[in-house]
């Protein structure tokens, strides 16, 4: 298992915020940075803490995730609001992936010319699925929309199977409990370890180290973990330095 740093940008800020709580008029917020996102991007430069993501929030980003693919080159992905017309914009600025929900899953499901439009313009090297995901009579269903609004598309082995020709690596925010810092959604990390089998990270709900360990056991050490507004960086109770030194990250 490994850990993947984030930066979460909102309205140009670097942020902490709680799932599915997104709107016009703005979200409910754990935590503002006054640091930029290049500060963020130098500190995981610094620890070697490769293929973490940089996620716009919405407009008004671009110029602070690039400011981070810029501090840390090869060592970010970066999301929100990617396309085939600006994907190269940020690859070229340093991004080792682009990550991408909303363009290939519109209209409530998979849209496949979409699909290949992003891998004929990034490869499937360079190119990572976001499954954020919430639950719908215990099953998981991929969400766009500010993790709103339900696709029809399950989170199961044959899907996972057939996505798993087109990109690199999958993220999966477990929408319902990210940013609560009330656990992780173990059912959803079980599921993840039996179907992935290229790279994968969890996202939501850690609320302490102990939920580390939860991911390596559910995860079976094959399912790598982002944490956000836990880590004290982020205004959390979780020590950074503490964290990267746990065994599961070194087994």
């Amino acid at each position: 298992m490994k850990f993947r740093p984030c930066i979460d940008l909102h309205n140009g800020r670097v942020k902490q915020i709680v799932g599915g709580t997104l709107a016009d008029s703005g979200a409910v917020e754990n935590f503002v940075s006054d640091m930029g996102a290049a500060y963020y991007a130098d500190l995981y430069r610094q620890d070697n803490l490769k293929g973490g993501h940089v996620i716009m929030l919405g407009p008004g980003n671009e110029d602070e995730a690039i400011s981070a693919l810029n501090a840390f080159p090869g060592g970010l992905q970066v999301g929100g609001g990617i396309n085939p017309y600006n994907a190269m914009e940020y690859l070229d600025a340093g991004a080792s992936h682009v990550i991408v929900t909303s363009y290939v899953f519109s209209g409530g499901k998979i849209n496949m010319d979409n699909l290949e439009a992003m891998r004929s313009v990034t490869g499937k090297e360079r190119l990572v699925l976001d499954l954020s995901c919430r639950s719908g009579n215990g099953i998981y269903y991929v969400v766009t929309d500010r993790w709103q609004k339900f696709t029809e598309f399950e989170i199961n082995r044959k899907n996972i199977e057939f996505l798993e020709g087109y990109c690199d690596e999958l993220l999966v925010h477990a929408a319902d409990v990210e940013g609560l810092r009330e656990g992780i959604d173990v059912n959803l990390v079980s599921l993840l370890a039996q179907c992935c089998s290229i790279p994968v990270t969890y996202a939501g709900g850690v609320k302490d180290l102990s939920d580390v360990t939860r991911v390596f056991e559910k995860g079976k050490g094959r399912v790598d973990l982002t944490i956000g507004s836990a880590l004290d960086i982020f205004g959390g109770s979780i020590s950074y330095r503490e964290l990267l030194s746990m065994k599961e990250f070194h087994s």
